[in-house]
């Protein structure tokens, strides 16, 4: 199993930054990439970021909305992913979750992903 904890969510202005982390242990060796999704109450979970974890060049994928704003990467010494947000908007406010996978599914899919964090609140004010 792997566990995941994320951290670093909270309130900010809009045009602020956050940089959220998000801490892996347990079998971290049998990842194959990260994600992260966020959620708002009754909206379906959405895709944001996703980067290679194993191996490869550690390419990354990103949500069109967040294009150009949003940087994930990965410290694999740290076993840790970040999520770098900046020029954060009122609609970016939502629960975000850590999520990682053992195959080479699809990186916008939740289906795809076998590990979940507990989440953490994001809510930026206008």
């Amino acid at each position: 199993q792997v566990q995941l904890v994320e951290s670093g969510g909270g309130l900010v202005q809009a045009g602020g930054s956050l940089r959220l982390s998000c801490a892996t242990s347990g079998r971290t060796f049998s990842i194959y990439a990260m994600g992260w999704f966020r959620q708002v109450p009754g909206k379906e979970r959405e895709f944001v970021a996703g980067i290679r974890w194993s191996g490869g060049s550690g390419s990354t994928y990103y949500a069109d909305s967040v294009k150009g704003r949003f940087t994930i990467s990965r410290d694999n010494a740290k076993n840790t992913v970040y999520l770098q947000m900046n020029s954060l908007k009122p609609e970016d406010t939502a629960v975000y979750y850590c999520a990682g996978r053992s195959n080479s599914g699809r990186y916008a899919l939740p289906e795809s992903y076998n590990y979940w964090g507990q989440g953490t609140q994001v809510t930026v004010s206008s």
